[in-house]
């Protein structure tokens, strides 16, 4: 199977190049993997550069993991880490995948500096 890169998941997203949009949906037809790497950064460039609101990129990253042509790697944990950052919007998506990641593997407790951590049971704030 195929996978994609980042820019190909912030294409999917954003359709800001009618071009680029096009090309994308059509490598991923025949189906596509997707990194959690490749989901995280798409997550960070999707808040930071394109300013997606919290519930909107939560709403972004649902579409990706439910896509017809998409195959997310570890799709319970991004499954998981999309519901944290429903409830904890505070918290990067990206913060919330790595940390389903390590309680998916059982490396707990996650240290972090992060005081939006505070009270998350299996976090451990330094």
């Amino acid at each position: 199977m195929r996978a994609v890169d980042t820019n190909v998941l912030v294409r999917l997203i954003a359709r800001d190049d009618p071009g680029q949009t096009a090309y994308a949906e059509t490598f991923i037809s025949p189906g596509a993997w997707v990194s959690t790497l490749a989901l995280a950064e798409a997550s960070w460039v999707l808040s930071s550069v394109y300013h997606l609101a919290p519930a909107n990129l939560a709403k972004a990253i649902e579409m990706l993991l439910n896509h017809r042509d998409l195959v997310i790697q570890d799709p319970t944990a991004v499954a998981a880490a999309l519901d944290l950052y429903r409830s904890r919007p505070s918290i990067p998506f990206s913060d919330c995948l790595m940390f389903q990641l390590a309680r998916e593997a059982g490396h707990l407790p996650y240290g972090t500096f992060d005081r939006n951590f505070d009270k998350l049971e299996g976090a451990q704030k330094l």
